[in-house]
């Protein structure tokens, strides 16, 4: 039981409803191990970010993978690494390491690299096939590029990785959430890109990064406390989860716990 439960609203975030995708940047194993002691039913998922698998020991990451799955939370890693490998047409070798190292999903993503359509369906298709979790992500890297993509056109690139097989797409905003996507230089909801999406496409299947506060009170308020949402830094889990719950002034006596 936890403290104050007479308090605290009931909510389950493991429904497959309110996907929490939490951003690892590197931490050690104990640190994975603290943070879902106490915040563990709180994570649904764990980006190990852009490359930074690539720089650690492998034994390390296979605990880590292994340790996240032990508290229920599918770990995967970023789509960078998938790009770097596409880009070095080792798509297949990449598979195998990701299967061998025990991560359960994979993310398809193009957001410093170009990927047709056809080969997105292609590698939708393969990562599925392999038995992973299909995550795409929308959105470049670079704001100049980024800002060339109209909401039509996002819109247009979630429907079809959906139709494709994708299980989740991801809407970019990097770790900062300023400048890029559906977020302005200050960090600001653009909420006429955001209307044509959420009138055009199945908002369930999205995951929002939102790495600020602001950005969480929004959607919460928004779409009500099971939205999903992305880049979630760790040491935020917890406040994460009391505004979900409407036990944080920005959202107190204003979330749709349904």
């Amino acid at each position: 039981m936890n403290a104050f439960d007479f308090l605290t609203p009931q909510r389950n975030p493991k429904i497959g409803t309110g996907i929490t995708m939490m951003l690892d940047k590197g931490m050690g194993p104990v640190h994975v191990i603290d943070l879902l002691e106490i915040s563990g039913q709180y994570v649904d998922m764990a980006k190990f970010g852009w490359g930074t698998s690539a720089i650690h020991n492998r034994e390390i990451i296979q605990e880590k993978v292994e340790i996240y799955q032990s508290y229920d939370v599918n770990p995967y890693p970023g789509g960078t690494l998938f790009e770097i490998a596409y880009l070095q047409n080792k798509l297949d070798e990449f598979l195998n390491e990701v299967d061998g190292l025990g991560f359960g999903a994979v993310e398809i993503s193009d957001g410093t690299i170009e990927i047709s359509p056809d080969e997105r369906e292609r590698i939708i298709s393969v990562v599925k096939d392999n038995g992973f979790l299909a995550i795409t992500e929308v959105g470049k890297k670079d704001p100049d590029k980024d800002h060339l993509l109209t909401p039509e056109k996002r819109l247009e690139i979630v429907n079809r990785d959906l139709e494709y097989g994708a299980d989740l797409v991801i809407m970019e905003a990097r770790e900062g959430g300023k400048g890029i996507g559906l977020f302005d230089s200050h960090g600001e909801v653009k909420e006429d890109d955001l209307q044509i999406l959420i009138e055009g496409t199945d908002v369930e299947k999205i995951i929002w990064e939102a790495p600020q506060k602001n950005q969480q009170a929004y959607f919460i308020l928004k779409f009500g406390a099971n939205v999903n949402l992305g880049n979630i830094p760790p040491d935020e889990i917890t406040a994460l989860e009391t505004m979900r719950l409407g036990l944080r002034g920005d959202t107190l006596g204003k979330v749709n716990l349904g």
